[in-house]
């Protein structure tokens, strides 16, 4: 008989949902890192020659990487790694802007103090363009993907403890527990409760998450994953809702005004760089 040890797995999904709401927040989108800027502050002392002149080092880089593996325990994208060496490099922008105009004066120490009065200064010129009912539908309607309610999935994963976890063998596995017969090989049970499709996407890519969403309720097979194949039992189902905009239309004005109050904070913040030359050293490596 095959001893199952069965540690139960309960994934939480926070910490994407955390992520996406900080890019969409107008004012923690420039200053939520400031833990990057401190971090790498030493580098930026040390290279900061020409006051109009910034230089992004692959240090800056090297510490938005391990910021982001340090709270989302996982790499970044190539555009989750974008979006944080922008935020550092406008925070460096509004940074070199407020002691332009002295406003470091008596805080010197504290730059993200510096940083805020600039945003602070700079949003205080933004008006909000005006939008209509029907402008507002249609912004809900192109980002459906940010409200409707998602199907969520249950599922086991079997993981073979020390054993030869080829196709063939993964194959014989199955075919074993489908049986109800006892399988050669050891392995210890994951499972997961009410993962969001979303959340299957980004952590084991589209093709496991179609092929869960077709599977047989409480059948094993091989499934593939962007790490390698898995074991899995799909277990239960509840599916997904499409969201209703009469039903959460101050949610989505609020969403726009968010998203719109960012857009007008960066293209205001570029327009202040364009006083400054921006070397990027890091990018690529």
């Amino acid at each position: 008989m095959i001893a199952m040890e069965q540690p139960i797995t309960h994934t939480s999904t926070s910490s994407a949902a955390w992520l996406r709401r900080i890019l969409r927040e107008p004012l923690t989108h420039f200053v939520v890192l400031g833990a990057l800027i401190f971090a790498a502050d030493h580098v930026i002392l040390a290279q900061r020659g020409d006051p109009q002149e910034i230089v992004i080092t692959k240090e800056a880089y090297s510490e938005a990487r391990s910021l982001f593996v340090a709270g989302m325990k996982r790499e970044p994208t190539d555009a989750e790694l974008k979006v944080l060496t922008d935020r550092w490099l406008d925070n460096e922008i509004l940074y070199r802007e407020g002691l332009a105009l002295g406003m470091d004066r008596g805080d010197q120490a504290m730059k993200d103090r510096v940083v805020f009065k600039v945003l602070t200064a700079t949003q205080s010129g933004l008006a909000l363009p005006k939008i209509d009912e029907a402008g507002l539908r249609d912004w809900f309607e192109s980002r459906r993907d940010q409200y409707d309610i998602p199907a969520r999935f249950s599922f086991d994963e079997a993981v073979l403890v020390g054993g030869d976890s080829t196709a063939g063998n993964l194959q014989k596995f199955v075919t074993a527990l489908n049986g109800q017969q006892a399988p050669e090989a050891q392995a210890s049970l994951r499972i997961f409760k009410d993962r969001p499709r979303p959340n299957l996407v980004q952590s084991y890519g589209a093709p496991f998450a179609d092929a869960l969403e077709k599977q047989a309720i409480d059948t094993w097979a091989v499934l593939q994953s962007q790490e390698g194949a898995r074991v899995v039992r799909l277990t239960a189902v509840t599916p997904g809702r499409p969201a209703v905009y009469d039903e959460m239309k101050e949610r989505v004005y609020t969403d726009w005004k968010e998203f719109t109050s960012s857009q007008l904070t960066k293209a205001a913040i570029r327009e202040i760089a364009k006083k400054y030359r921006v070397r990027d050293e890091g990018k690529g490596s």
